[in-house]
């Protein structure tokens, strides 16, 4: 019950509605970044439940119906890769974050974020590898994770040649291959090297 170390002593100090924070995204060439805020009953436990990057894709598909069905709510924050252009990837996370905590139907009492601190007027906690830390941040992590992939099928689908399908967007050698061969299409951010050396 290590990952519900932090929810336990919010709960004891008779906090109820806790979210957890996490994002997606933040390395890729392409794409956008994705957050996720979840808020999950104060009775439930899933140890299956950990950060996306340590499970299978089956097992991340899994947990997130199952995270779906029994979270309080959740609520998710996409900003697009031109706005990551714009203001830089740091801002543009902080901005997905902010856009999940909105996008929840309950407000929360308190948050818990993974890694970052947001200028929101709810009390939080930020947690340096938090998906590792807590359930409510590694249920996030899921959510935000199969959220992103299910977009970067969808843009495989219309370009195939970059094979997002398999990169997720990341910088792969068959992905800059493409980028070489066949240049930049609009989901590409172009403050990202190498992506800016093919403007």
């Amino acid at each position: 019950m290590e990952m519900l170390k932090y929810e336990n002593d919010l709960y004891n100090e008779g906090i109820k509605l806790i979210a957890g924070i996490d994002e997606v995204g933040r390395g890729p060439l392409a794409g956008p970044v994705v957050a996720a805020a979840v808020i999950l009953p104060k009775n439930f436990f899933d140890e299956r439940i950990n950060d996306s990057k340590k499970l299978s894709e089956k097992k991340r598909n899994e947990l997130y119906k199952i995270i779906c069905e029994n979270a309080i709510s959740i609520g998710i924050g996409i900003i697009s890769n031109k706005r990551i252009d714009e203001i830089n990837i740091y801002e543009a996370t902080k901005e997905a974050m902010i856009l999940a905590v909105k996008n929840l139907s309950f407000k929360p009492d308190y948050l818990l974020i993974d890694a970052m601190k947001l200028e929101l007027d709810i009390p939080s906690l930020s947690i340096i590898k938090g998906d590792a830390k807590s359930q409510s941040i590694a249920a996030a992590s899921i959510i935000a994770k199969v959220t992103r992939d299910n977009m970067m099928y969808e843009l495989d689908k219309k370009y195939p040649m970059y094979d997002f399908a398999n990169n997720k967007g990341y910088g792969t050698k068959k992905h800059i291959e493409s980028i070489k061969k066949y240049g930049i299409i609009n989901e590409h951010r172009k403050s990202f090297k190498p992506v800016s050396e093919y403007e």
